[in-house]
């Protein structure tokens, strides 16, 4: 009796103290978490499109990279500069991957009229050079770099970009929609840093997410899994 009693007590004992070493495991990094597998029309690529979001790639490749950045963040730069590239030449230059941006201008209070006028410049197909340019200014967070007669300025250097349609655009204000959307997407998948990434099927289903400036073997991982996978 003694011993059937032991190990009852033993029994309870692991059972209490089982969920207290399960929550002292390390965070594990990067960070990525798998969703169940379901359409998500909020992420397919026809829909992002749609909606005014700046894309490189083929609007038919299979798999869709969601970029959630500030122009003002010194992490997105860090990806703008030593991840992107990679990821372009090999997934995105090749078919297979299509690159999406959306604003999460969560840094300082000129990360959203920054957001806002590089959406401004993606209505005359300049955003990209846009986004390079103001990556490669970057200063420090609300410094004046980035304030509304500056991000004139830097839009003055890209050619062919039509200014009075430009300022015009920006000074109504006309993207602040979009980029509140962008927002919108964001907190609903849960994010609030940046950068943070989804990595989707075109159709929205199956989306993976990724959070901070992972180097491009995590990048690789998830893409692969998803060209591969069902």
């Amino acid at each position: 009796m003694l011993m059937i009693t032991s190990v009852i007590l033993l029994m309870a004992l692991a059972s209490a103290v089982s969920p207290l070493f399960s929550s002292l495991q390390p965070y594990s990094e990067p960070f990525y978490a798998f969703a169940q597998t379901q359409e998500n029309a909020a992420l397919s690529l026809s829909n992002l499109i749609k909606q005014g979001a700046p894309y490189q790639g083929s609007t038919s490749a299979p798999v869709t990279l969601i970029d959630f950045s500030d122009l003002q963040c010194h992490l997105c730069d860090r990806f703008v500069k030593a991840t992107e590239p990679q990821i372009n030449s090999t997934y995105v230059q090749t078919g297979k991957v299509a690159f999406i941006y959306l604003h999460l201008p969560n840094r300082g209070f000129d990360s959203f009229p920054a957001a806002s006028a590089a959406q401004c410049t993606n209505d005359q197909g300049k955003f990209w050079q846009y986004h390079n340019l103001l990556y490669n200014n970057q200063g420090p967070i609300d410094s004046g770099w980035a304030n509304k007669d500056n991000l004139k300025k830097f839009a003055t250097e890209i050619n062919g970009l039509d200014l009075q349609k430009f300022n015009s655009c920006f000074d109504s204000q006309q993207h602040k929609p979009v980029v509140e959307s962008d927002v919108a997407l964001a907190h609903s998948l849960g994010f609030t840093q940046t950068p943070s990434f989804v990595i989707v099927k075109s159709d929205g289903s199956n989306p993976q997410k990724l959070e901070g400036p992972q180097p491009f073997p995590e990048f690789k991982f998830l893409l692969d899994k998803e060209l591969g996978g069902p």
